[in-house]
């Protein structure tokens, strides 16, 4: 967006990944259902071409150590610095690990980077049983793509149901439902206690084989450099209606952005990748003067057997919940409301209402208080 904006001058991004920018739902979606890998250029966002094209350094496998905020610089932890007339902090999210006594490295995966997933592609191919830790988004989503390659899964968790605290009771039961027609068996209320060879020993006694562990028991804002760098930090990166810090010409997108939403009139943060893009391009211009407010509403979605979920706005909690069709049927649209008013809205088998509902909730933001900063 910067080039797109006609910004010409030095460029670079800095990445603790091994790879260039790729499609990162896929990691936890498509990759993982094939019996070949997907081609890089599949996954890949741009041809290896582009970022010499754009005039964009792209340094990979760094990590950044430390943020100077006075003398705008980033150290890297190899010791090199970089100068900043603006700088973005796009750092996402970091995974929450879970010891498991008894399971070794080799034995246990998350789901994050790209490389997460090759290694879990080639675990699939000799496994004939997995278990997945977390009825989580990320952890439904791997469910369903291990399973769709023939091996069996468990899924345990402490959940009643899949989703439940983001969908509700009701939507989480029609995915429990869904994936057990495929055959995924759910443990729920359930941990996993040891592992022992083979076996995933639960908190109630059970005995799972396991060639495998897949953790997907939710993530945490990786805030720990905005922190150093003395940046608001709550639950997040504070930031202002424009993506910017507590420090001028610093801004803050994706995971760790926690923003003051027009609609909900609150500071919130969502982990999504719409999200994501969406504040990277706002930021980009504001980093130009644009002086433009993030007024998008937040939209996500998950694909599980084929089954795409679709989810507009932002409900932490509710008070009711309102359902139009059939779950059954897979044709449904889901209210979540607090106060009479629609916060959120869930869709299976209904794009338009989606893009409806996503149109009406940003139309009417110029009606509504915006949020305090701080």
């Amino acid at each position: 967006m910067l080039r797109r904006k006609g910004y010409d001058g030095p460029l670079t991004i800095i990445s603790a990944d091994d790879s260039a920018p790729y499609d990162r739902p896929n990691v936890s979606k498509d990759y993982l259902q094939g019996q070949e890998p997907l081609p890089d250029e599949w996954m890949n966002l741009r041809v290896p071409t582009y970022y010499a094209d754009q005039k964009i350094d792209l340094v990979l496998n760094s990590r950044v150590s430390s943020i100077d905020t006075r003398q705008k610089q980033v150290q890297l932890g190899n010791g090199k610095t970089y100068s900043f007339g603006a700088l973005l902090i796009a750092t996402g999210s970091d995974v929450k690990k879970l010891p498991i006594p008894g399971a070794r490295d080799s034995d246990v995966f998350y789901v994050r980077m790209w490389s997460d997933a090759r290694g879990i592609f080639k675990r699939i191919a000799t496994a004939k049983q997995v278990v997945v830790v977390g009825g989580s988004f990320i952890g439904c989503e791997v469910a369903s793509a291990i399973r769709s390659r023939g091996v069996d899964v468990h899924i345990v968790s402490r959940e009643s149901e899949p989703f439940e605290r983001t969908l509700g009771a009701e939507v989480g039961r029609f995915f429990r439902k869904l994936h057990e027609s495929h055959g995924v068996i759910f443990h729920v209320s359930s941990s996993v206690a040891r592992f022992d060879g083979n076996q995933a020993i639960l908190n109630d006694g059970t005995k799972l084989r396991a060639d495998f562990l897949v953790l997907g028991v939710g993530v945490r804002p990786s805030v720990a450099l905005a922190e150093q760098a003395g940046l608001t930090v709550d639950d997040g990166v504070v930031v202002n209606e424009y993506l910017e810090t507590s420090v001028p010409g610093i801004f803050a997108a994706g995971d760790i952005a926690r923003w003051p939403d027009p609609y909900t009139g609150r500071l919130i943060r969502v982990e999504h990748w719409v999200v994501a893009e969406r504040q990277g391009q706002v930021a980009a211009r504001n980093i130009l003067g644009y002086r433009e407010p993030y007024n998008f509403v937040p939209y996500f979605w998950t694909e599980q057997f084929g089954v795409s979920l679709r989810y507009v706005g932002h409900a932490e909690k509710w008070d009711s919940v309102q359902i139009d069709g059939s779950l059954d049927a897979q044709d449904f649209a889901v209210k979540y409301q607090q106060g009479g008013k629609t916060l959120a809205v869930a869709t299976i088998g209904r794009n338009v209402q989606s893009l409806e509902c996503e149109a009406a909730m940003e139309a009417s933001l110029q009606r509504l208080p915006r949020a305090t900063h701080g």
